[in-house]
């Protein structure tokens, strides 16, 4: 199969870079609005760069990157070659609060996917969520997740929940971003040099995830069994819960949420 992403920005970057470590980056073929960004990227992987018209015709996979209010226009322009071709591709839309039933309705009888991924999946640890409509052949999907395997973690969610689990797995990248620094500011103001700082912040978290994954514990569980009786960490705690953190982080997931909701009308 050959798979062509139309938009290649962060999104589309980090997925076309996980891909090319399964399949051959000769099967891939790269577009973006800036050619130039698109043709970087291309040089940087060994992949190609096309227009979106080619892409449209000839790839077997077709991601869409691009921005949530540009979809539309992008998917009317290249209706007539998508609809035109016997070999139906799959449509693969990263795009957030836009529905199956949407491209759907923009080209009608297409194999679709809609995945929400994230940019830790250019490094092989990410999650992507996804769901399909009942165009995708058990082929088509096959060879998708097998082409996404080395950007991390695959789960399948009914596409009503989508949402709920991309304001997690998605935005909380960044709220990830915004604890690692404050913690690492913390630590400059102890007195430790910034780049140790920084690493032992993204560290510490790295392994506390992975320790969840892999034992599989509630975080309230693990979070008890590091706080000793007087100790050092439940004074931390005390005073991130003084700060409101729990309260803050739960509003910041209950947020991106709402705006999702707010792109789809």
């Amino acid at each position: 199969m050959t798979y062509g992403f139309i938009g290649t920005g962060n999104m589309g970057g980090a997925l076309a870079r996980a891909l090319v470590k399964t399949v051959s980056p000769t099967d891939v073929f790269l577009n973006n609005r800036t050619m130039a960004r698109a043709e970087a990227l291309a040089a940087e992987l060994g992949a190609h760069c096309a227009d979106a018209e080619t892409i449209a015709s000839s790839c077997g996979c077709i991601f869409l990157g691009v921005k949530p209010h540009l979809l539309p226009g992008v998917l009317a322009q290249l209706r007539p070659t998508l609809t035109a071709r016997e070999d139906k591709p799959l449509l693969v839309s990263m795009a957030a609060g836009v529905t199956i039933a949407a491209i759907e309705q923009a080209v009608p009888g297409s194999a679709v996917v809609r995945i929400m991924p994230n940019t830790a999946c250019a490094v092989g640890a990410g999650l992507t969520l996804y769901d399909t409509n009942s165009a995708v052949t058990q082929q088509q999907l096959d060879a998708l997740l097998c082409g996404m395997a080395a950007s991390g973690r695959l789960e399948a969610l009914p596409e009503e929940l989508i949402d709920a689990g991309s304001a997690v797995a998605g935005c909380g990248g960044a709220f990830a971003c915004l604890f690692m620094e404050a913690l690492a500011d913390g630590a400059v103001t102890c007195g430790l040099p910034r780049a140790k700082a920084n690493t032992f912040a993204a560290q510490m978290l790295l392994g506390a995830a992975q320790l969840a994954l892999e034992s599989g514990k509630p975080f309230g569980l693990m979070k008890d069994e590091i706080c000793s009786p007087g100790g050092t960490t439940i004074a931390g705690v005390r005073a991130l819960e003084e700060g409101g953190l729990r309260a803050a982080a739960m509003n910041a997931v209950i947020a991106a949420y709402r705006r999702t909701l707010e792109l789809k009308q």
